[in-house]
């Protein structure tokens, strides 16, 4: 019998709304989770972190570093000017350029960092980022250098959110934005381990956000060619009227939580010979 794959899977956005933290906490309760990242920008985000604390669930939680969505905990004149984050078709380039308010984000950085802990009591498990920011030239070796600054070096892990491209390629599914997100990461794998941080190795879970998908379908290609220390990545919730406010993504995160909660979840498992595990 082939050997078994054993997953980690993040449940990211915890925090962004009431509604979608619920169902997050839902799945963890369930035991259909391994991790859950965490918005600090969003008033929500103390509640939700003694609601994670009161249910002491076998899982990670993390920070969703956010420069993307809603408003940052400070002042950035330069890089938020109107008091709200740009979107990403305006960081990317900025980034590439080395034209980003590099001071503003790092301070921005630490606001986020300081309030997971302030609400959680403890530093995160785990980094990553809303829209994968956290993988962008100049953001990445911040991020580093702040993580490092605060010894959590060889502590916590961070996500690698590229992956090799056979292994994209053999998912058949989503592949556009698979090899978007791994050609903005590059470099950040080995950035990171030479600073002394451990990494999942294999990455999917990019998804159309489409609420009348076939998930379960769409999960059966997230298994295949997973990499020695895989990561998949997904967006559970309810929906309420903050999150329809802040987000685009909305029904689908209902579509995504039903199949978690499942049968079919075990079931898609099984088949793929494949069980959860935490990084």
């Amino acid at each position: 019998m082939p050997h078994k794959t054993t997953f980690a899977l993040c449940a990211d956005d915890f925090g962004l709304s009431p509604a979608v933290s619920d169902g997050i906490l839902q799945a963890l309760a369930a035991g259909r989770l391994t991790a859950t990242s965490a918005m600090t920008t969003q008033g929500h985000w103390p509640q939700a972190a003694r609601d994670f604390r009161a249910l002491a669930p076998q899982a990670d939680l993390g920070l969703h570093f956010n420069l993307t969505l809603g408003a940052p905990l400070g002042e950035m004149p330069g890089f938020a000017p109107g008091g709200a984050f740009p979107a990403m078709n305006a960081i990317v380039p900025a980034a590439w350029r080395g034209g980003l308010p590099r001071a503003e984000i790092r301070d921005e950085l630490r606001r986020q960092i300081d309030a997971f802990e302030d609400a959680h009591g403890a530093p995160p498990d785990f980094v990553d980022g809303h829209q994968h920011v956290h993988v962008l030239p100049g953001i990445a070796e911040d991020l580093i250098a702040e993580l490092s600054r605060r010894n959590l070096a060889g502590k916590i892990w961070l996500r690698d959110s590229a992956d090799r491209p056979r292994r994209i390629f053999s998912r058949g599914k989503h592949w556009g934005k698979a090899l978007t997100v791994a050609a903005l990461a590059r470099g950040f794998r080995a950035k990171a381990r030479a600073a002394g941080f451990v990494l999942n190795d294999g990455f999917s879970g990019f998804s159309d956000f489409d609420p009348q998908g076939d998930y379960a379908a769409d999960f059966v290609s997230f298994l295949r060619s997973p990499g020695t220390r895989p990561l998949i990545m997904c967006h559970p919730g309810h929906v309420d009227e903050e999150l329809a406010r802040l987000d685009p993504v909305t029904q689908s995160r209902e579509t995504e939580l039903a199949f978690l909660l499942s049968e079919r979840f075990a079931e898609v498992l099984a088949a793929a010979n494949a069980g959860l595990g935490r990084l």
